[in-house]
């Protein structure tokens, strides 16, 4: 049995400095696969660079909206070299936030749609931040669709069900983190029963969101990714291998990484 973590943040100062004891406990827990997702032009290269040195992680480049307003010029060009390295499997993290308001709306905007552009030139996958604005992501990436199709994760899905069927619609795969685990996430474990299994994905999303019965641990690991597939399986009434063996094959199927053992 093994796990993929389609969505972590190795570059993190949480984790970078004890990187080498994450990932062996990550490999202890049958954590075999991870993607480190950059959020800046900086992290974006860190991630490649980690990429390179472990075996067993892939990156993503890309800018964060929220990281938007501070981005200099030449950053989405040193973000487009990044994307020629052949240890990056995805572009992001990209798409909009309502929550925050650290990037202008119509800079946001701009930026996931040159995201979108970039990943339909490269035939990556998306991953797709989406905070208080389902709807004006679904909608970007529904009038994106005649640049060339679309593939990508809808990354810590927290939106409705509606939402995540109108994104499962345009070939979405959708990703739960520890945030489902929550009590108070009675919402959105009804949505997590509705996915498709060869459209479920599971992520950390370290450092952050640690899952139940870990929710107090600083920082969250790849080694806690269990939790969050035995809340799944649990939900989904199947057993905890099969979940773990459909969304690995899942993450390794649209990021183009082949397989391995535990």
């Amino acid at each position: 049995m093994e796990y993929f973590d389609t969505h972590a943040h190795l570059d993190d100062a949480q984790l970078s400095g004890q990187l080498d004891a994450i990932l062996t406990r990550a490999r202890e827990a049958c954590v075999a696969g991870i993607v480190t997702v950059g959020t800046t032009a900086d992290t974006s290269a860190t991630c490649v660079e980690l990429a390179r040195r472990y075996v067993g992680v892939w990156a993503a480049v890309g800018i964060q909206p929220n990281h938007g307003r501070d981005a200099t010029p030449g950053d989405w060009d040193r973000v487009v070299a990044c994307a020629r390295d052949a240890r990056v499997r995805a572009i992001g993290e990209t798409g909009l936030d309502a929550y925050w308001d650290h990037t202008p709306w119509e800079l946001q905007q701009r930026l996931f749609a040159d995201h979108i552009q970039l990943a339909q030139a490269t035939g990556l996958p998306l991953i797709i931040h989406m905070r208080d604005c389902g709807q004006a992501v679904v909608d970007m990436l529904a009038g994106g669709q005649p640049g060339g199709a679309l593939r990508g994760v809808m990354h810590s899905f927290t939106g409705t069900a509606a939402i995540a069927c109108e994104c499962l619609a345009l070939g979405l795969h959708i990703s739960f983190s520890g945030i489902v685990t929550f009590k108070k996430s009675t919402a959105l474990r009804e949505v997590a029963r509705l996915v498709p299994d060869d459209r479920l994905l599971i992520e950390t999303d370290a450092p952050y969101l640690s899952p139940h019965p870990h929710r107090s641990q600083r920082p969250n690991e790849p080694a806690l990714l269990p939790h969050t597939a035995q809340c799944l399986a649990d939900l989904r009434g199947v057993p905890l291998a099969r979940l773990a063996e459909q969304t690995t094959a899942n993450a390794r199927r649209l990021f183009g990484i082949p397989g391995g053992g535990c």
